[in-house]
């Protein structure tokens, strides 16, 4: 649940260890191995500090100023791709957009929570409160998407919708803590509904303007701009699994705009933001670095969370990461290329299957690895590179299906048929995955 971050209960303690992004980094790894990756699982939280993009206590004392840009957003230059070629102004997008912007409050009473979890991956004592996220208007029957840590243990709910003051107590349809999403509904008659359009997140480029609209700090009806500043990262949800083809922007995303859209520049939500990077300096506020989950994966999570309340993501079980080049001629590796285990999850799928993990510690460039574990060389047909590519086809497979692994043991190849998994309900620190 959104927190005040300078309330004792932030979210943004203790600081993980500070590594350099993903798309600088120059060593021996592509891909931390001190991470649990469980096909589909955890992936390092690379770079300075990922935060929530939570709320705030309305009873915080501070006072916040944000500046809103009167520029134009430029035209998209990608004809077939996340804009409409014309493109919109900022206050177009607005005007056509703000009333499909909600503004989520969230009670939670004290004895309801005890163990909240942190995104750094430990409990932590947590008092009742009130906070505030954002969320989109999906359709006239008052359905909401946010995200789920907006609204995860809240006893009660309410939602403003557009301009108006009057607040409606939403029902919780259904929650994904793996895809860090939520369904709400709310009451309200249609007249004051203003369902906005979901777009194509797969078209969106770099480059690309974008609007973020939302609530941050408890500043309702806030809009920023900027562009989609890189595309395929991946992040961390607060139950330890990852969430993939994720949108960094520079528009500017602070805490309270957690479930609001980000928005193309044909007035279209290409994203849900979510978290942002705070660039480990002790700052809670934006730097520049925002990540938006991608309307594509909500999509695929609101049908299921509608109809049954959750959805079902499929498990492999192992831990590992990327192995490039460098890396194979340090440790003598039979391949450059592929995917290391360092240990599976007992009893899951891919211990089942005979996949076995390393034995040996060791570390290299500054960074702890387990050697001696099996090496993924292809999955379901298809080559296997980087740990990201097990990842996104894991996550596109459904818990009960089985998918053919060939890796290397001792320099020679082997095949194992792996019947996937349910992914559980978080990573437990406790677990070989932890």
């Amino acid at each position: 649940m959104d927190q005040n971050w300078d309330s004792p209960q932030n979210w943004g303690k203790p600081e993980p260890p500070k590594e350099e992004p993903k798309a600088e980094r120059k060593g021996i790894f592509r891909s931390s191995f001190g991470s649990a990756l469980l096909g589909g699982a955890v992936v390092a939280v690379i770079g300075a500090v990922l935060l929530l993009t939570g709320g705030v206590k309305s009873s915080g004392g501070g006072t916040t100023t944000i500046e809103q840009t009167a520029a134009p957003i430029a035209a998209s230059s990608n004809e077939s791709g996340g804009g409409s070629g014309g493109g919109n102004t900022v206050d177009q997008i607005y005007k056509a957009d703000g009333n499909g912007v909600a503004f989520i409050e969230s009670s939670i009473a004290p004895e309801e929570s005890a163990e909240a979890f942190n995104p750094f991956g430990e409990s932590e004592s947590q008092g009742g409160g009130t906070a505030t996220g954002s969320g989109i208007v999906l359709d006239s029957k008052g359905h909401i998407l946010t995200n789920n840590h907006v609204i995860e243990g809240a006893d009660k709910i309410e939602v403003k919708l557009g301009e108006s003051d009057k607040e409606y107590t939403a029902e919780v349809v259904g929650t994904d803590p793996a895809s860090d999403l939520a369904l709400l509904k709310v009451s309200a008659p249609a007249s004051e509904l203003t369902p906005l359009t979901l777009g194509d997140s797969s078209k969106m480029e770099v480059g690309d303007p974008v609007v973020a609209i939302g609530n941050p700090f408890g500043l309702d009806r806030t809009v920023t701009s900027g562009i989609v500043s890189a595309l395929q990262r991946q992040i961390q949800a607060p139950n330890g699994f990852s969430i993939d083809n994720v949108i960094q922007t520079d528009a500017a995303i602070n805490p309270g705009n957690s479930g609001g859209p980000l928005i193309n520049d044909a007035g279209e939500v290409i994203g849900i933001n979510s978290q942002i990077e705070t660039g480990g300096n002790g700052s809670d506020g934006n730097v520049g670095i925002g990540f938006a989950i991608p309307i594509n994966t909500a999509k695929e999570v609101i049908s299921e969370l509608e109809t049954k309340g959750t959805v079902e993501h499929a498990y492999l079980g192992i831990k590992g990461g990327t192995i490039t080049p460098q890396l194979a001629e340090v440790v003598n590796l039979p391949t450059k290329e592929g995917v290391l285990i360092a240990s599976v999850e007992p009893g899951g799928p891919a211990a089942k299957a005979g996949l076995k993990g390393g034995s040996t510690e060791a570390t290299i460039d500054g960074q702890q690895v387990t050697l001696g574990g099996d090496v993924i060389t292809e999955a379901a047909g298809k080559k296997i590179t980087n740990m990201e590519q097990i990842i996104e086809l894991v996550t596109e497979k459904k818990p009960g299906e089985e998918i053919q692994v060939k890796y290397l043991r001792d320099g020679t190849e082997k095949t194992a048929t792996v019947k996937l998994g349910t992914r559980p309900a978080k990573v437990e620190e406790a677990s070989p995955q932890g």
